[in-house]
């Protein structure tokens, strides 16, 4: 089963987990220095904020998967929606490593559809067959091309 995912930058962590734990009646899953993240069977959502680069709000918005069977599916999908996909492959972000691949819809906005492999000690530690750093598409261009640095994503 899929499980809908939404990446927010705040500006203040602490403050920020001290509401959505409010919010959604439980602390994070994942605490971090500078990353919490909520995984919620009610809804089932994977919600993450990150203090970490980025201006304040929505990053991204995305499928996260049980199985490379359901990624697989959703890549079929997003490659029938004619955008532009990049297709990441094993890399690693946000304190996890994952198969995971981009598309960016007609607005602007960046899609991140993934299969979680295995937590990782540290922010964006390289796994020793990843292609790219964790970066998300550029606001309203197609994806392609990452421009954003290694340590101002996620």
């Amino acid at each position: 089963m899929k499980r809908f995912h939404v990446h927010v930058h705040v500006e203040d962590l602490a403050k920020s987990v001290a509401f959505y734990a409010k919010l959604f009646a439980a602390e994070p899953t994942r605490l971090e220095g500078d990353y919490a993240k909520w995984m919620l069977e009610d809804p089932r959502i994977n919600f993450a904020i990150s203090s970490r680069g980025g201006q304040p709000g929505v990053d991204h918005l995305g499928f996260q998967t049980d199985d490379a069977a359901e990624l697989a599916e959703l890549k079929a999908r997003a490659q029938a929606a004619d955008m532009a996909l990049l297709d990441e492959g094993t890399t690693t972000c946000c304190y996890a490593e994952s198969e995971k691949h981009w598309v960016t819809d007609p607005q602007g906005v960046a899609w991140e559809h993934f299969h979680t492999l295995a937590n990782i000690p540290t922010f964006n530690q390289k796994a020793p067959e990843s292609s790219a750093a964790c970066c998300t598409p550029p606001r309203g261009k197609p994806v392609g091309i990452p421009v954003k640095s290694a340590s101002s994503c996620c």
